[in-house]
């Protein structure tokens, strides 16, 4: 393509109100437009990337023997009903009624719409396994977009659906997708992790997702230094190493302890380690009141409370609560607390001799001991690790990094075709519920994380599989030979079915160059009256920012093998 015929509206500056580096660059590289808040317009060059990357996931999804189909973005809201995700999925499904009243939702996902179709088609064992897989867009209501296309009201999803006779099928499955996710990630040359995670609102029994490794990332991925070991700081755990203090228990201690409501103000006010502290954070769900308790120097795990007590959302106790159960919201403690379950952290039965609130305003209690001044009612881990722990697996030392999920793989078991009466006929006849799987990947969350990852301060630094073009051609200066070698050279790469772009605008050569930084082609090329009366051409690889020479008469050789080593 010429440049002066394509759509390519580029930027001087950093647009206002974008703060991470991939909406930074995909505004001024001209590849998007805000059209509202998390709604975005894909330009040609943005476009191009899009079907880029489209074209890497179906053709890892159909090896992999899934099969596309289309699916609609308006769904019925008596479907989520009966699989009873209308209303625990959140003020995040959008809602509308028709003329008629009647009310649907825009898909955010379609594990109702997939099992809907399957249990009116599939009838036998022997229609099983099949995989159905979509790209398609799909809408979330967030409550605050932001950044970019990472976290939008509107985005492009691959989601793939799998159904099988029994756990096995579902096992062969869920690794088919698995290894089908690792070559796409690789193919588009991503450092990536896969991680244990928690499966949220799409429910099931287990899940991992793929995480792009980006200062960006709002997730944090836990991971062993030894060993394979990788998880979501959601679910991440840590061996218990900690052993019970030997030392003689003391009677239990009321003390005042005056503006001290928080770990940090008790540490200093009575001169003791986060050790010691046994913080009580009081929540609550539709069926029951929870105390949980963590050690002084941990944070209660919300996601690993929510999954111990099988609820989608566990949240804080209402102020009313604390009145309720006669004690003080900053000073709660476990000690002659009646009417509420205690949860307690590993950690917290090692403690003795601790510090906990006295469920009075101002005083807490001290020489606190577990199984004598409290119970508990289940010891579990709800504990947010900490870098610097132990592997559960090996013993190494883990380590933290932030992550952008890109991709997502789930066990779903029978949760959605048991409730929408998805079944088959096994070989003796007799019906049974189809067992499902599902796998998502964000296309245009990835395309950001892609660029998250390879930038400089100049603009984006395309891996080559994902690159708008491979090669930019930058004529400088006037002159007909540096023009005719220009549109030779542009002629016959298009030929070899090299991706060019050619910038054959009457622009300075410090715009020229500064376009082609930014819109991070792979190799760029630059023809000059100088160089090009050497018998050379100016090569520079985006990603490395080598630069060299080439024989002008022997460019296309040269370019190709370029090109081939910059796919590796």
């Amino acid at each position: 393509m010429k440049l002066s015929q394509m759509y390519i509206p580029t930027l001087k500056e950093d647009p206002a109100n974008a703060d991470v580096v991939s909406h930074k660059l995909m505004l001024r590289s001209g590849m998007m437009r805000k059209l509202g808040s998390g709604i975005y317009t894909f330009l040609p060059l943005g476009q191009r990337v899009i079907n880029k990357f489209q074209a890497i996931v179906k053709e890892e999804m159909n090896n992999s023997g899934a099969q596309e189909v289309l699916l609609p973005a308006l769904q019925p809201a008596e479907l989520w009903s009966e699989s009873g995700r209308l209303e625990n999925y959140g003020p995040e499904l959008m809602r509308l009624n028709d003329r008629h009243e009647r009310e649907f939702c825009l898909g955010p996902t379609h594990e109702e719409v997939i099992t809907d179709l399957v249990r009116d088609e599939v009838r036998s064992y022997k229609d099983l396994p099949i995989n159905l897989y979509q790209i398609q867009t799909k809408y979330r209501d967030e409550i605050r977009p932001r950044f970019g296309v990472l976290r939008s009201r509107e985005f492009i999803m691959k989601d793939a659906y799998s159904f099988d006779i029994d756990e096995a099928g579902l096992e062969e499955s869920y690794n088919d997708m698995y290894d089908a996710y690792e070559r796409i990630f690789d193919r588009c040359g991503l450092e990536y992790r896969a991680v244990k995670a928690d499966t949220g609102t799409i429910g099931g029994d287990d899940s991992h997702e793929f995480m792009v490794l980006a200062d960006a990332g709002e997730d944090t991925v836990v991971y062993c230094d030894s060993c394979d070991y990788a998880a979501n700081l959601e679910l991440a755990t840590a061996k218990v190493e900690a052993e019970k203090a030997d030392e003689e228990l003391e009677e239990l201690e009321l003390v005042d302890t005056p503006n001290s409501s928080t770990i940090a103000e008790l540490m200093s006010e009575l001169d003791l380690a986060a050790e010691k502290m046994i913080k009580a954070v009081l929540y609550e769900n539709d069926e029951q009141v929870v105390l949980a308790l963590v050690r002084g120097d941990y944070e209660v795990n919300e996601i690993k409370l929510s999954n111990l007590f099988d609820v989608v959302n566990i949240e804080l106790a209402a102020e009313d609560k604390y009145e309720e159960l006669d004690t003080v919201k900053g000073y709660t403690g476990p000690v002659n607390l009646d009417d509420v379950e205690v949860i307690a952290d590993e950690l917290v039965m090692k403690v003795v001799n601790g510090v906990t609130g006295a469920n009075q305003r101002e005083k807490h209690y001290l020489n606190v001991n577990p199984g004598r001044d409290f119970e508990v009612d289940q010891v579990a881990d709800i504990r947010t690790v900490k870098e610097g722990e132990t592997c559960p697996e090996c013993g190494g030392t883990l380590e933290q990094t932030p992550g952008i999920e890109v991709g997502q793989v789930f066990k779903l078991g029978t949760k959605y075709s048991e409730a929408l009466d998805a079944t088959f006929l096994d070989e003796n006849g007799k019906p049974q519920p189809l067992v499902m799987g599902c796998y998502g990947i964000g296309i245009t969350r990835t395309i950001a994380a892609a660029i998250e990852q390879n930038h400089d301060d100049y603009g984006i630094k395309w891996p080559t599989a994902l690159a708008p073009f491979t090669v930019h051609l930058l004529p400088l200066g006037g002159g007909d030979d540096v023009e005719n070698k220009a549109q030779e050279l542009y002629q016959t790469l298009n030929e070899a079915g090299v991706e060019v772009l050619l910038d054959d605008r009457n622009e300075r050569a410090g715009v020229k160059f500064n376009d082609a930084d930014l819109i991070g082609s792979p190799i760029r090329i630059t023809i000059g009256s100088r160089s090009l009366s050497d018998g050379e051409l100016e090569v520079k690889l985006r990603q490395s920012d080598e630069e060299m020479n080439i024989d002008a008469d022997n460019s296309i050789a040269e370019i190709k093998e370029l090109i081939a080593n910059e796919i590796k």
